[in-house]
């Protein structure tokens, strides 16, 4: 029997909760999942529960992982050299495959079967399937000392997403599915595109006009220079941030990754601390949150 101190904390709790289930019952989450949210155990297990609540209250989750860590250690011990240009891994054909082996297999299974162990119906997808992700080959440029212009640098089968078919996506979405998503796009020619997973996640909750964008990551939130958690901004005040110096580093890419879904239609963007358990419900279902929230909305 409970307690009367604990049955008025669950109480709360439910009570906390019924307001949002009611806002976001029908609606679509996009959920980038990666960091040390892959790599515990409790972490692991939380976040497919998490996953499988929403489903059972009517909201419609939608999963894209990341998995760089694991698709370095297999290279490491398959003894292929890796290389990093301006934050991103160098893909020739042979690393593609091991990317292809490690997000489309490995990684993307282990979370179809969390899922599916927690209770729910998941399925797992690259965006080679149906042609979910069209790609195109990334072009990054760099400013070298000397140069007049910047310099173009090939780094191999490395894409950005093109298009998404959100026919498939909605088709699984329908029947009671949760679409687990490799960040593997196909570019017009058939080739193989390994894709950085937050612009996947964005570009999905972008075509699929999202209520919400949540980015699990492996730190609080986005920070001001006194290292306090920003928990709410606009795009404007995101914009401010980036112009003053506050944003940068790698968290600029995630964070323009987050701006552009908002500015495409998305509700709003959270930069979630995935080393919380339970992160995702608590960024749902409650007031406070574990993170930071972008919004389109001007303050009053």
């Amino acid at each position: 029997m409970l307690s009367r101190e604990a049955a008025a904390q669950v109480s709360r709790v439910l009570t906390e909760a019924l307001p949002y289930i009611q806002r976001f019952t029908g609606k679509t989450i996009v959920i980038k999942y990666g960091g040390n949210a892959m790599e515990s155990e409790e972490l692991k297990n939380s976040f497919a529960r998490d996953i499988v609540l929403m489903k059972t209250v009517g909201i419609n989750p939608v999963v894209v992982h990341g998995g760089g860590p694991q698709i370095g250690d297999l290279l490491k011990r398959l003894n292929i050299q890796s290389e990093f240009i301006e934050g991103m891994r160098v893909t020739d054909a042979k690393t593609m495959d091991v990317v292809e082996m490690v997000l489309g297999g490995s990684v993307n299974k282990d979370i179809v079967n969390l899922i599916n162990q927690a209770g729910g119906s998941a399925i797992g997808l690259t965006g080679k399937d149906a042609g979910l992700i069209k790609a195109r080959r990334l072009k990054v440029s760099r400013r070298t000392p000397g140069m007049d212009k910047p310099e173009i640098i090939d780094i191999g089968q490395v894409g950005e997403v093109e298009s998404v078919n959100i026919k498939l996506i909605n088709a699984l979405v329908s029947d009671d599915y949760i679409p687990v998503i490799a960040p593997i796009g196909v570019g017009s020619d058939g080739a193989s595109y390994n894709i950085n997973a937050d612009l996947v996640a964005g570009k999905v909750a972008e075509a699929l006009k999202a209520e919400k964008l949540m980015l699990l990551t492996n730190i609080a939130g986005l920070m001001d220079k006194e290292g306090k958690v920003l928990t709410g901004l606009t795009t404007s005040q995101v914009d401010a941030l980036i112009e003053d110096g506050t944003i940068y580093g790698g968290m600029l890419p995630k964070i323009r990754c987050a701006l552009d879904a908002v500015q495409g239609g998305v509700g709003s963007a959270i930069i979630v601390d995935g080393r919380v358990p339970n992160a995702v419900l608590l960024e749902v279902f409650t007031n406070a949150g574990v993170g930071t929230l972008i919004t389109n909305q001007q303050p009053e």
